[in-house]
């Protein structure tokens, strides 16, 4: 079932999230769905992250915020994310995605309207990683920093929202295949761990 109004979207939210800054759970969803026979590392949790899913209020549909990261990054260079990072000691992973959003992309933490959580998912490279969806103002205007964010857009809601969308990929990686998740758009890759993270998204809000 794909996405139909904002207003249903948002009640699904109420229900099928997790409250805000819920406990750090143990990962639900990972970049190994798709390939169950690759070992996972013995132990894979190396650092923890956040990520804002921010939904700008459109008229009929959310614009969601997303950035391309410079290809000068130490990881995932050149990939399209959600704003996010590391959890600093002494914040919770809540304060850690309003803060990145704010540095990234001139999120103001004090607009958001923070929905509830998603599953927390584990990437390839060692970040267990806490989603917050929350609705940013229509009239938000991205600053991204110069040396962390090279680009960003929106991509709807609706489109992402729709399991027709949702597009298994494959690419050779250490001398094998990997399949991922991938949901082209407007030019746009997405894919990898950011859209792992919407397909998780979507079953949690629209699956059975």
């Amino acid at each position: 079932m794909p996405f139909t109004t904002k207003t249903d979207f948002e009640a699904r939210a109420a229900t099928r999230l997790a409250a805000a800054d819920a406990v750090f759970d143990t990962p639900l969803r990972t970049d190994y769905d798709l390939n169950p026979s690759w070992p996972a590392p013995e132990q894979p949790v190396i650092r923890r992250a956040a990520v804002l899913v921010g939904l700008i209020d459109r008229v009929d549909d959310f614009g969601v915020l997303l950035t391309l990261r410079p290809e000068t990054m130490a990881s995932h260079a050149g990939q399209v994310a959600f704003p996010g990072g590391r959890i600093e000691p002494g914040e919770t992973a809540l304060q850690a995605a309003l803060r990145e959003a704010h540095e990234e992309v001139g999120v103001t933490p004090e607009t958001v309207r923070i929905l509830g959580q998603g599953d927390t998912y584990l990437t390839g490279t060692g970040f267990a990683v806490a989603p917050f969806v929350g609705i940013l103002p229509a009239d938000f205007v991205p600053v991204p920093h110069v040396r962390e964010v090279a680009d960003v857009f929106e991509t709807p809601l609706s489109f992402l929202m729709d399991s027709a969308n949702h597009e298994r990929h494959e690419r050779e990686f250490r001398g094998a295949l990997r399949a991922y998740y991938a949901m082209p758009h407007n030019g746009r890759y997405i894919w990898g761990a950011t859209a792992g993270m919407i397909k998780a998204l979507y079953d949690r809000l629209y699956g059975a």
